[in-house]
């Protein structure tokens, strides 16, 4: 009747054991550290990264108790930790200078950071300390700016290849189209046809204010975005931006990140409890833009490129492997038409290569330029801080309808890889940068921890205290039931890498009191069977099982409004309904798992009991 079988004792006693594993992490605190990170998408981070830190730091004479490397998909990161923070001081300014020798272009990240102390073995099993909010920890808090007048420039750019293929549609000649400022220029020969094109334009572009003009005795239609088309342009720019930073910082497992407008050309963003803050500088601060522009490999175009001059319409770049290019000023595409991409093999020579998913615009715009450039050289470049860089720059083999594209050449497939991870990982709509950056240390919430922990340990001390002395040893049953309970939803906060805010740990105590509720429905629920004349072993059986419906219709109710915060809320009040929603579990588990599981170890061995420890049984009077 009291008696579980082996298995339900090893499910209790395997809950403790990774209740104990995944909770002590939280207490062996941080070491101070160094973290170097890749402050340009193309830069790679290796063991020989981590063997050039090493070399840096024993020349002059500053020990780590420890540098590692690790890999992250494909993004590699040097961290060395140090035994005090002096140290890491000098660490940090020592290898800023010499790895980074022109400070105007850092090639890496060089950033402060703290690290778990916990031993390498519970790190190997998965067992981290949980994230502490920027009202316990700190954290890290970014003020970007958006480029506006970039988010045009964009627009603007995109525009003139949009008119050239309407006007090609409608077999409209023009002796040239081309941006000048904030505006677009179209060039004809005779009215006629500027008159078919403003006919034409006015129907597929109705955003676009047309002025004709003539210069030079040419016949020239003027365009330019109204202010409406301006505005959204803008407010389509801030919202992509704060879409991509979402995606961005899901690469950070930070559980609650605040990003949110502030002002016309603002984003705030807000990490709390983040530890990588390199990492999150790296992310946040790229400031990548993808652009596809034509190659012109022309006779003219290398003799220019050999006299070390720049025709007009050209701009010059170098690759991966440091050889200059020529590329049109022309913009083919952008990373706004890209949908996915992925590393794989050619079909035809299983050589590493990327693919491409463009939408439906990419798609006819990419059919049209492959059509029309057969062998000839596309090139996919990436800019990052006003700084272009060409990633890869293959052949065109032939038209490519459909949207799916394919980048081969000379590349591993660790190159295929790291192409594929930063062009899907969404370009920005307009560029931006860092304007304000806060590490908020962990004296700040030094306090609140202090209270926080405080408060729960006294309220779980006079919850014991009480438990004990009204139920006796099954208050004693009741009392190690709640440090389950604790211990569980610490470590399942942990394993999840949850950021535990001060809502949360008012959550934990709000926990506390909702555990023991249920003890108290159970060993009511066995003096009540007492007093009905029941023995001893059948009033626990009974105590138990007829208590078990008043605890779900109670937890369930709860659980219902701790779900709707958790969908509806943000910010800490999802917070506090996560921690709410896992003490809700937990604590079931624990009280009537766990606490019975007691009760059958002390009791149910005992055949003839005559009596249990369960306080004063107030019997009825006849």
């Amino acid at each position: 009747m009291n008696r579980y079988p082996l298995w339900k004792y090893l499910t209790v006693l395997i809950a403790v054991v990774i209740g104990l594993l995944y909770t002590l992490p939280n207490f062996y605190g941080e070491s101070p550290a160094v973290q170097v990170s890749s402050a340009k998408a193309t830069l790679k981070i290796d063991n020989a990264t981590l063997d050039r830190v090493q070399t840096i730091l024993q020349q002059a004479g500053i020990q780590n108790t420890g540098a590692t490397f690790e890999l992250n998909g494909t993004v590699g990161t040097v961290r060395a930790r140090f035994s005090s923070t002096d140290i890491q001081l000098k660490a940090r300014d020592l290898l800023e200078k010499a790895l980074n020798p022109n400070p105007a272009d850092p090639s890496y990240t060089v950033a402060l950071n703290l690290l778990p102390a916990s031993p390498s073995w519970l790190s190997a099993i998965g067992a981290h300390p949980m994230y502490l909010g920027l009202d316990l920890r700190g954290g890290v808090h970014f003020l970007l700016q958006v480029d506006m007048q970039g988010a045009l420039s964009s627009r603007y750019d995109a525009l003139v290849t949009d008119l050239r293929v309407a006007l090609r549609d409608q077999r409209i000649e023009s002796t040239g189209i081309e941006r000048e400022g904030m505006s677009v220029v179209l060039s004809f020969n005779t009215d006629a046809l500027r008159d078919r094109a403003i006919s034409a334009l006015r129907t597929r572009n109705p955003d676009l204010q047309m002025i004709e003009r003539t210069e030079g005795g040419r016949l020239q239609i003027v365009g330019r975005l109204s202010q409406a088309a301006i505005t959204a342009v803008q407010t389509s720019a801030v919202k992509q931006n704060i879409t991509t930073l979402h995606n961005r910082i899901n690469e950070l497992g930070v559980a609650e990140p605040i990003i949110q407008q502030q002002g016309a050309d603002r984003i705030v963003v807000q990490l709390p409890g983040v530890q990588d803050v390199a990492k999150a500088k790296d992310i946040l601060g790229r400031t990548a833009t993808l652009e596809i522009r034509m190659v012109d490999d022309s006779p003219a175009a290398a003799s220019a490129l050999a006299a070390g001059t720049v025709p007009f319409g050209l701009e010059r770049y170098q690759d991966r492997d440091g050889r200059p290019l020529l590329v049109r000023r022309q913009v083919v595409l952008t990373g706004e038409n890209l949908q996915d991409a992925q590393a794989g093999r050619d079909s035809q020579n299983q050589q590493p290569a990327v693919h491409l998913t463009l939408d439906a615009k990419g798609a006819r715009i990419f059919r049209d330029v492959t059509r029309d450039n057969v062998n000839k050289r596309m090139a996919i470049l990436l800019f990052e801080k006003g700084r272009g860089e060409v990633v890869t720059a293959p052949v065109i083999r032939g038209e490519i309808p459909g949207g799916q594209v394919q980048i081969s050449g000379s590349m591993t497939a660790e190159e295929a890889a790291d192409t594929a991870l930063l062009l899907r990982a969404g370009s920005l709509a307009a560029p931006m940068e860092i304007i304000e950056e806060r590490t908020i240390g962990p004296s700040l919430g030094a306090e609140n921890i202090e209270k926080g922990f405080n408060s729960t340990l006294y309220g779980f001390i006079g919850i014991a205290i009480f438990m004990v002395i009204y139920y006796h040893l099954f208050g004693v049953f009741s009392t190690v039931g709640l440090a389950l309970n604790v211990l569980l939803l610490l470590a399942l906060l942990s394993m999840l890498q949850a950021t535990l805010t001060l809502p949360g740990i008012a959550a934990i105590a709000l926990t506390l009191g909702m555990a023991i509720d249920a003890n108290v429905l159970i060993n009511e629920r066995i003096r009540e069977e007492l007093r009905n004349g029941e023995s001893p072993q059948n009033a626990i059986n009974l105590g138990f099982e007829r208590a078990w419906g008043t605890i779900v219709d109670s937890n369930l109710t709860t659980l219902i409004v701790g779900v709707a915060l958790l969908v509806f809320g943000s910010g800490p009040v999802r917070g506090f309904a996560v921690v709410h929603c896992l003490g809700i579990l937990t604590s079931m588990f624990s009280a009537v798992v766990g606490v019975r599981a007691l009760a059958n170890l002390w009791y149910g061995h005992k055949k003839k009991l005559q009596s249990i420890s369960i306080g004063t049984v107030w019997k009825p009077k006849d």
